[in-house]
């Protein structure tokens, strides 16, 4: 039985795909370095570490990737904050599950400022009962560090968890730390995505019922 829900945060509780890519571009302007978006998609849901490494792998060999990626985090931030707001449907969607007893976490490759922003910009942070994000974990996805860090903060078996998420490198993780999935058709389109055990566009189209009749 389902117990918990897991969101992963860009393009799942934000639609933010497009401020990302506007800020890797900045910064890889700046680096001298030219971006193709085409070959960014495959990485979208990744940590900044193996995001840059395929990017800019000989700037990172000279210049700490840490420091590049606060810039572009910090880029992206003040991108976003002009029109950050929830996805449609989300909060109705959190308020339902919560209602309904279930227990919800995050698990994003995020770090800890940007799940912050998100989290209080959006006022959602009461919903969440566990959060794990890229600043907690030593392996990116698509590895299932993250998710199955947040299942034990949430105290769940991972068979016990369901996956929100909108990459297939996020749904490889989920599958891979043994939990059902949502895909979300935000950052990628339908046809982008598989292997989930429920598709949406929004969080308009479902609600606790769906996930309890999944494997009732």
């Amino acid at each position: 039985m389902i117990k918990g829900v897991i969101f992963d945060m860009d393009g799942v509780l934000v639609d933010n795909r497009d401020a990302h890519i506007e800020a890797f571009e900045i910064i890889c302007r700046k680096y001298g370095v030219p971006f193709d978006r085409e070959k960014f998609m495959p990485s979208f849901g990744m940590t900044n570490d193996l995001i840059l490494e395929r990017l800019m792998p000989e700037v990172i060999r000279r210049t700490d990737w840490r420091q590049i990626a606060r810039e572009k985090e910090e880029t992206y931030r003040e991108i976003f904050e002009r029109t950050i707001a929830p996805t449609r449907g989300l909060v109705d969607f959190l308020r339902a599950l919560k209602a309904d007893g279930f227990l919800v976490g995050l698990g994003s490759s995020g770090n800890t400022p940007n799940v912050n922003f998100v989290l209080e910009r959006c006022g959602i942070a009461k919903y969440f009962d566990a959060i794990a994000n890229g600043d907690m974990i030593s392996r990116g996805k698509p590895d299932p560090e993250v998710y199955l860090l947040a299942a034990r903060k949430l105290g769940l078996a991972p068979a016990e968890c369901i996956v929100a998420e909108d990459a297939p490198v996020g749904i490889e993780a989920a599958r891979r730390a043994g939990m059902s999935v949502i895909g979300v058709a935000t950052t990628f389109r339908r046809e982008d995505l598989s292997d989930y055990d429920l598709l949406i566009d929004d969080f308009t189209q479902i609600g606790p019922q769906q996930i309890r009749a999944l494997k009732a």
